[in-house]
């Protein structure tokens, strides 16, 4: 098997010849790892079986200030420290300007043309577009977090307009993406705390379910499959999920979720993707404990299909590189 025939075997519940990987990095830990190796080019050998692409136009961010980026939403972030996403840093939507925030075009064939071009030139790798930050993150980016989770109690039509906003550029964006050869969909959307949803069930239920559905429908009309990536502890809404038309869900992080039980409970109907502890594992164990995580995880939760095995997150900066190292021969060597 080839990495692609690997990836669409194990997510439709078969078991490939060895799991399919993928291992992604921040930039912090990139630049150790590359002077871990003595190699800057050393992601290129990793043998990822998946290539993601970012559905955003290529000038959708600029910075307006030293280690301040304005993205195309008009949503600034300070990167001084978190380099790689940032902390939100202005608020661009009100309660009384909810309709007047102009939007970014979904229409502009530039969002589309590196995927196009990938899906072209795949080789033997799985193409996902990446739709980030696809529905309550772009909200509360826009609008602030404490605004968005009282709006829920206190003013739910401003949040239910808002929400259709965000909906309606999305599933113009998914469309255009979906038109191309794309594998699959990945929604980006972190719900969970290490606890428990953020606004709870019944409040995701209300704001957050309908319009998931809505858009992962558009995703399984054009024949393509959809991953979330929902960071926290959300496995209660699993059946939800699945319900809504969930084929992969991600990070399926190990800290705050039983990842082997998950399996075996859901593991006929969702694939899993991620379940390597970047929490944990990574930045606090040994080099065998890693090792061990890795082999049993492959040999668990990848019986029968429905794994992707990789780290929970990208790899953050804590994590040692001896350990990521560990990691990667295990996945390589299967």
């Amino acid at each position: 098997m080839n990495n692609r025939e690997r990836v669409l075997a194990s997510l439709a519940h078969r078991q490939p010849d060895r799991v399919p990987y993928h291992v992604d990095f921040t930039q912090r830990m990139h630049a150790r790892m590359v002077d871990f190796y003595g190699d800057a080019h050393f992601a290129k050998r990793l043998g990822n079986c998946l290539t993601g692409f970012d559905l955003e136009t290529p000038c959708g961010w600029r910075e307006v200030a030293p280690d301040v980026w304005e993205d195309e939403f008009g949503v600034r972030w300070n990167r001084s420290i978190d380099k790689d996403i940032g902390t939100v840093c202005n608020q661009v939507i009100t309660r009384e300007n909810v309709y007047d925030v102009p939007f970014p075009d979904p229409d502009d064939p530039t969002r589309y043309a590196a995927l196009e071009q990938a899906t072209r030139e795949r080789g033997d790798r799985v193409i996902f577009a990446s739709l980030g930050f696809s529905l309550f993150e772009r909200a509360w980016t826009m609008a602030g977090m404490d605004t968005v989770l009282m709006a829920m109690v206190d003013d739910p039509p401003f949040l239910h307009r808002l929400l259709d906003r965000v909906l309606d550029f999305n599933l113009r964006v998914v469309a255009h993406a979906c038109a191309t050869d794309v594998d699959i969909i990945r929604f980006g959307d972190d719900w969970g705390m290490q606890t428990g949803l953020i606004m709870g069930p019944r409040l995701w239920r209300e704001f957050i379910k309908p319009r998931i559905r809505e858009m992962y429908a558009l995703v399984h009309a054009a024949g393509k499959r959809v991953m979330i990536h929902s960071c926290g502890k959300v496995d209660g809404v699993f059946p939800d999920l699945i319900e809504c038309g969930v084929d992969i869900f991600n990070p399926f992080q190990p800290e705050v979720m039983d990842v082997f039980e998950v399996k075996r409970r859901y593991g006929d109907r969702l694939s899993f993707f991620g379940g390597i502890s970047t929490q944990r594992t990574l930045p606090y164990g040994t080099v065998a404990e890693v090792r061990a995580e890795v082999r049993r995880l492959l040999d668990e939760v990848g019986r029968n299909g429905g794994y992707i095995a990789a780290p929970s997150h990208a790899i953050p900066d804590g994590a040692k590189p001896e350990n990521v190292a560990a990691m990667i021969e295990v996945l390589q060597t299967q």
